[in-house]
């Protein structure tokens, strides 16, 4: 079956369709946004003029579009008085650009990323202001409680004020679900399934395709975060502590989700995918379901730009929450806002604030979530209401039902990079038929020692 579906891979790249993910204005997936300490020569740039404050962003949404950005920044200026020079980093050397600028002693007033980066990373080794005296308490009842905590380091200080979130999911073809009578298993109000409602669609979709529907893809650790949210919420195992000081994955929960997985005909464990090829192997009707889904894919399945929410065959794709035992799945999430570096300049770090609070926490934080192509982190900012952002937008709208599922931030724990690799050799290891329990623990062993 792994060959069937590699061979069917190949032929989908042979006919020359578009690379999966999201387009180059939007960021990868939480987990495929890699930390990098290395640090290259760089001229430092002049210091930033008074009443002026530097903005450094990656391409959150259109965050990282030049036209949109000076649009709200412009706005930001004519309402404070306080001018934005903004500068748009890569994920392929904006982590160099911002450590050399460190090095230098020139790092800008504002970073916009997620908490892999400011809490982890620059926040942990000191470079950023605690934001803690910006929360109050109608603040912290507003905001995303998972967000909330991912921005918050260990040590209670808060080095990132999160402005949107996202929520990863999976996705099925709702024809070929119907054409199998597995739609009779599926809520599409709610966009939830239970364990066994899953169990009993694939055995549903297999009879009657007679063929592997989906596939735990573990080539490397790209959209690795489906196969952990599909391992994780079948039984409700975990990955993390809630300390984020451990890695906790070999679960016996986790073990018994592996075990049935691969009992089951119609999974298949197959080392030749990773995420993006699951994608697109999904998107030509091949698998019926696929673990590595989000908004940007249900918006432009494959960027195709085929229509939104359909296959290549025009067949409709719905987004769905992963199953789990009592159909609430903790959902892992991406969470962006902006982190203030500390130059020791108290009336910058002051204009830094007031910029955060406007974007973030002000009748005009609706323009700057909808900047983002995401959805807001909180429930409302100073009086107006922000669960209805996305009126206008049909998808977005009903991808909202997603949101309150957000779970564990747990890309934050020390010695991710190494957790990730070990988590998709140790899928690699399960499909070619190790003992489950050991290969599991042989892994989790690793990783945590990794971490140190």
């Amino acid at each position: 079956m792994k060959k069937m579906l590699a061979l069917l891979l190949a032929m989908v790249m042979v006919l020359g369709l578009a690379a999966c993910g999201k387009k180059d204005d939007t960021p990868p997936p939480a987990d495929d946004q890699t930390q990098s300490d290395t640090q290259t020569p760089e001229t430092p740039e002049e210091p930033a003029a008074a009443g002026e404050i530097t903005l450094w962003t990656y391409p959150i949404g259109d965050w990282g579009k030049e036209d949109k950005v000076k649009a709200i920044t412009d706005a930001f200026t004519a309402d404070t008085g306080i001018s934005v020079k903004v500068e748009y980093l890569a994920y392929a050397d904006g982590d160099d650009k911002v450590n050399s600028a460190i090095t230098a002693k020139n790092a800008p007033d504002l970073i916009m990323e997620g908490p892999e980066r400011l809490v982890t990373n620059w926040g942990d080794k000191g470079y950023l202001v605690d934001l803690s005296d910006m929360f109050d308490d109608t603040d912290k009842s507003e905001i995303n409680a998972a967000a909330m905590a991912a921005c918050t380091h260990p040590n209670g200080s808060v080095y990132e004020y999160p402005l949107v979130v996202t929520a990863h999911c999976m996705a099925i073809n709702l024809d070929a679900f119907k054409e199998a009578g597995a739609d009779q298993f599926l809520n599409l109000d709610t966009h939830t399934w239970t364990t066994s409602d899953f169990i009993n669609a694939v055995d549903a979709l297999y009879e009657h395709f007679q063929a592997p529907v989906g596939a735990v893809y573990c080539k490397g650790q790209g959209g690795d975060q489906g196969t952990r949210a599909l391992v994780n919420n079948l039984y409700g195992g975990t990955f993390a502590t809630a300390t984020h000081d451990q890695y906790t994955w070999s679960d016996p929960a986790n073990i018994k989700a592996l075990e049935q997985l691969r009992s089951m005909p119609g999974i298949a464990f197959d080392a030749s995918l990773e995420g993006g090829d699951e994608i697109k192997v999904f998107y030509q009707g091949i698998l019926k379901m696929a673990f590595c889904w989000n908004i940007a894919q249900q918006l432009n399945p494959n960027q195709a730009d085929t229509g939104a929410g359909l296959t290549a065959n025009g067949e409709e794709i719905v987004f769905m929450g992963f199953p789990s035992q009592g159909g609430s799945p903790a959902l892992q999430g991406g969470i962006w806002g902006f982190g203030i570096f500390d130059n020791g300049d108290e009336a910058r770090i002051n204009d830094a604030k007031t910029f955060i609070k406007w974007m973030c926490d002000s009748e005009h934080t609706v323009e700057a979530v909808k900047t983002a192509n995401y959805f807001a982190a909180r429930s409302a900012a100073e009086g107006t209401d922000l669960s209805d952002i996305w009126a206008d937008n049909e998808i977005m709208n009903e991808y909202q039902v997603l949101m309150p599922y957000l779970g564990d931030y747990y890309q934050v724990t020390k010695g991710w990079a190494g957790a990730r690799t070990e988590w998709w050799t140790m899928l690699q290891e399960v499909g070619e038929g190790a003992t489950i329990a050991e290969a599991v623990s042989i892994h989790a062993e690793k990783a945590n020692a990794a971490a140190g």
